[in-house]
């Protein structure tokens, strides 16, 4: 159903159009439903013909290219045009909100409601794997101080601790510390929330059951023969699991023009898997024609990994890919300036990277479909440039102005979708389960990249040599690296050539089901930026919570 732009509806009215029985569904605030695991199961259960939108993008600048914008718009633009939609975002995680680029809620009249509560944790699923995390911590810590078996040995407790929020202090610290009793002073870190391994764990988790297992079977340290020592033999599965069993309910939301939204999940597109929890897309795909999916950063990373983590391991395929463009981003991987003035020489020049990413979607058994999400500056001869190069290559392309019109701006969008969705694509992995670490890098780096091929440091040699002991060092790798650059290097614009890659750490997240292999100066718990958003939010005098953006 498609409402006045600015006029929100009852949440009870968005679920009842989806056919969800709200006597079932519990509030998580104004404005916010969550669906159940147990009804989330059995709607995954039942035939359904919904067609995943998977929706990426190509580089972007460091403000993003408006991949949510764009998500958005397309799906109140399919309910505009008689088809039943749902869009499924991650939760923004609080580090982007008060550092660079702000919430992620969306912007214009392409934006999902209740504002700010989303960007500023909604239903408290961002406490609970903060907390889960820590936990899980704090046990293995108790454990060392306790002498308990099975022993950890000295140096090979790794597990971090996490906070929602950026903090470069706390990258690496030294624990243990006590005045009133002996401690055991070791060096320890943090890492923001959406970067730990519980994030992806709450984000992939198929219902209580696997939850509590994911849980258990966190890496935390080796015994001094070598030996796993996992989050289970320190007590932490169940009590882990018990802080997220609220959180693993899915959020119902809406849309400016009163779509439905499912926003759940935090795990960030660099570090992690990037891409909203497999529940919210179940539901999602049960409940209507089209489940609009954003994946975090661009094809290489947010696409990728969609298509070889999240589709491999639970069956959720896409079957159309967007791939969101901007002039702005277009100038800046041409040499010029993101915010410059118009260029049709530095578009022109920037469009190689743009063609690397619709080469991404077609290794991922995808043919793309471009998204130019306009700006005020963009000039009509750098978007007739865009056109054209798309035409050339037989790219179905659309201006996308879901920022200043919502659903009506992305109609044109909305109708190409419709049409790729037709083809009954299937998205297709890269590589199989039993894949090798080494061999994963490998294919990725090289066709999806355009990387000569990938070097291990001496550390990530021996990490993986670890990984290998585990009879781990085959299957998914999430890998982790700049989302400035087609490389590992955030200063190679455009579409760069004659490129290594360098992995200088891996970890092994046997929760999660995947080894992430950390490439270039990747962090895990990012610094704010010299003017951080967070100075211009405030709180007024009556309660209103200004300056998320």
């Amino acid at each position: 159903m498609t409402i006045a732009a600015g006029s929100l509806r009852a949440i009870s009215a968005v679920a009842d159009d989806l056919g969800l029985p709200t006597g079932d569904l519990w509030p998580a605030g104004a404005g916010v439903l969550k669906i159940p695991v147990p009804l989330v199961r059995s709607l995954a259960k039942r035939a359904s013909n919904g067609r995943l939108v998977l929706v990426s993008a190509m580089t972007p600048t460091e403000h993003g290219e408006g991949k949510t914008v764009v998500a958005i718009g397309l799906g109140m633009a399919l309910e505009r045009l008689g088809h039943s939609s749902v869009v499924c975002l991650r939760q923004p995680s609080l580090g982007p909100v008060f550092g660079v680029k702000g919430g992620a809620s969306g912007g214009g009249r392409a934006t999902v409601h209740p504002r700010p509560t989303i960007d500023l944790g909604l239903s408290g699923d961002l406490d609970a794997i903060t907390n889960g995390q820590n936990l899980i911590a704090s046990l293995v810590d108790h454990h060392i101080y306790r002498g308990l078996s099975p022993e950890i040995a000295s140096g090979t407790t790794e597990f971090p601790r996490a906070s929602a929020l950026e903090d470069r202090s706390l990258r690496t610290i030294t624990s243990g510390l006590s005045e009133s009793a002996p401690g055991f002073p070791r060096t320890a870190r943090f890492v923001v929330s959406a970067a730990s391994e519980v994030a992806a764990i709450h984000a992939l988790a198929r219902d209580f059951v696997d939850l509590k297992e994911r849980c258990g079977r966190i890496l935390v340290g080796r015994t001094l023969s070598g030996a796993p020592v996992r989050a289970a033999d320190v007590g932490a599965a169940g009590a882990s699991a018990s802080l997220l069993a609220g959180a693993l309910a899915p959020n119902l939301v809406q849309t400016a023009e009163g779509t439905a939204a499912l926003v759940h999940g935090i795990p960030y597109a660099n570090v992690a898997h990037g891409t909203c929890s497999r529940l919210a897309i179940e539901a999602g795909l049960a409940l209507a024609e089209y489940c609009v999916v954003e994946a975090g950063f661009s094809s290489e990373l947010g696409a990728e990994k969609f298509v070889d983590i999240v589709a491999a391991g639970t069956g959720l395929d896409a079957h159309v890919g967007v791939v969101v463009a901007s002039i702005r981003a277009l100038r800046y991987h041409g040499g010029g300036s993101s915010d410059g003035p118009a260029s049709v020489e530095d578009v022109r020049r920037g469009l190689p990277n743009l063609e690397q990413h619709l080469v991404n979607l077609k290794l991922l058994g995808l043919d793309p479909v471009v998204a130019l999400n306009k700006f005020p500056t963009d000039h009509p001869e750098e978007c007739r440039c865009v056109e054209q190069f798309c035409a050339e290559r037989g790219v179905p392309f659309a201006i996308d102005s879901a920022f200043a019109e919502g659903g009506a701006g992305s109609e044109t969008l909305a109708a190409l979708v419709v049409g790729a969705a037709a083809q009954r694509q299937q998205s297709r992995p890269l590589y199989g389960p039993s894949t090798p670490v080494e061999k994963v890098l490998d294919i990725v780096t090289t066709r999806m990249y355009g990387a000569l091929g990938c070097d291990l440091s001496p550390a990530a040699e021996t990490d993986l040599e670890r990984i290998r002991a585990l009879g781990e060092a085959v299957g998914p790798v999430c890998i982790a690296k700049t989302s400035r650059s087609l490389s590992d290097d955030p200063k190679l614009r455009g579409r760069p050539s004659d490129f290594r890659v360098t992995v200088h750490r891996f970890e092994r997240w046997s929760g999660a089901g995947f080894t992430v292999a950390l490439l270039g100066g990747i962090i895990t718990m990012p610094g704010l930026p010299p003017r951080p958003a967070a100075g211009a939010i405030d709180l007024t005098p009556d309660g209103q919570i200004v300056g998320v953006v």
